[in-house]
């Protein structure tokens, strides 16, 4: 089975560095990008050429919309699919099944949906959704059985504890109907996963600790009767020269003194997410120690929150640790760097050719038109939930 990849869509913008001087520096390659439909085009357009399934698109008040700009973006593209934010708080199950089926009409079955159960409250009030963490996750396994229902064809007729429909239909099912991706690392998430995903996302954390989480998401989902296939979510910085790479992550943290660091982590500390406690776990708010694992580089979650994590190195470096994780069981890759256009070629040109001369992965083009023998490409659409910001 050939590794999956996906890209990420910066629709709140895009930079050189993890947070951009305001105003530019003078003779200074920089300045932030804004997320036109022009520049999404460019960087959607290279992973569809470079070979890359799908593209991550972010929800939050800090980006635009993903249904809107990723629909936009399907007109201007041929294969790529689209993984759409989508937050079950706030829309019914049955708007979203539709708006589903419509997608996947329109666009040519190349919809992917990541549903965002929420991992912050105060965001979560912003769009007029009150219920707290565990709750979330209760609706959010109401939701899926809904929308299931309802892409199956049936007349569907729900009363859940936060989710009540009566003669909910569809006048069309999506074609094809999609997977479900789910993420999260809470004991409720867990649960939701084991009896809805099929596929589990999990953020960079160092193998072991991803093994030992998809451990328990299998035995969960072994005791329901089920198996489930896994993803991660990391940035990515690879150079011809390891030593290259390690330049260019640390430069991605350049103006950003020690006091903004310490708030980011203060803010980041009250969070809900168990998986963001995760991210904060790794790096301690502090510069030290930042290459937590071979490669793998903690940088990026100083100054930000969601995925916090970057393979640095080498070309080969990084396809080694791609295999390794592949090793315990993650098959998708959902990738991103700074700014996105020219790391995507980094990646696309460097590190996707040694994959690719190992076997590891075939083109998406090329498995389809049979030219490797005893490997699948995997298509298909997703539907989940992937707490990530940028």
């Amino acid at each position: 089975m050939s590794i999956v990849f996906h890209w990420f869509l910066p629709t709140n913008g895009d930079g050189r560095r993890l947070v951009e001087p305001e105003p530019p520096v003078p003779g200074v390659a920089g300045g932030s990008r804004p997320a036109t439909l022009s520049y999404l085009t460019q960087i959607t357009a290279a992973a569809e050429d470079l070979g890359f399934e799908g593209a991550l698109t972010p929800a939050g008040p800090w980006c635009d919309d993903a249904w809107i700009t990723t629909m936009a973006l399907a007109q201007r593209t041929r294969r790529l699919k689209f993984l759409v934010a989508f937050r079950p708080g706030v829309t019914s199950p049955t708007l979203a099944a539709q708006m589903s089926a419509s997608y996947q009409f329109h666009s040519g079955g190349r919809l992917l949906l990541n549903v965002v159960t929420g991992g912050d409250s105060a965001e979560q009030h912003s769009y007029g959704d009150w219920l707290g963490k565990d709750d979330r996750y209760v609706r959010c396994g109401e939701f899926l059985d809904v929308v299931r229902g309802l892409w199956a064809g049936e007349v569907v007729d729900y009363d859940g504890t936060h989710i009540k429909v009566e003669g909910g239909a569809l006048g069309r099912q999506p074609d094809p109907v999609p997977p479900v991706y789910f993420a999260g690392s809470s004991p409720p998430a867990l649960a939701i996963a084991a009896k809805h995903a099929d596929v589990y996302l999990t953020w960079g954390e160092p193998p072991e600790q991803v093994a030992e989480k998809l451990d328990r998401v299998r035995a969960l989902a072994a005791a329901e009767g089920r198996t489930i296939r896994f993803g991660i979510r990391l940035h990515v910085v690879s150079r011809d020269r390891a030593e290259d790479a390690w330049a260019a992550a640390n430069a991605l943290l350049d103006g950003i003194s020690d006091e903004e660091i310490a708030k980011v982590h203060a803010r980041m500390a009250t969070t809900e997410s168990e998986g963001q406690k995760r991210m904060l776990a790794l790096h301690g708010g502090t510069r030290d120690d930042l290459e937590i694992a071979p490669n793998l580089w903690a940088g990026v979650g100083l100054a930000r929150g969601g995925a916090g994590t970057a393979l640095v190195g080498s070309h080969t470096e990084v396809a080694d640790r791609i295999e390794e994780y592949r090793a315990i069981g993650i098959d998708e890759f959902i990738l991103s760097g700074y700014p996105h256009l020219e790391e995507l070629y980094w990646f696309g040109e460097g590190v996707l050719p040694v994959l690719e001369g190992r076997g590891s992965w075939v083109r998406p083009e090329a498995a389809a038109e049979g030219m490797h023998t005893g490997t699948v490409a995997q298509g298909g659409v997703a539907f989940g939930v992937v707490p990530d910001r940028r």
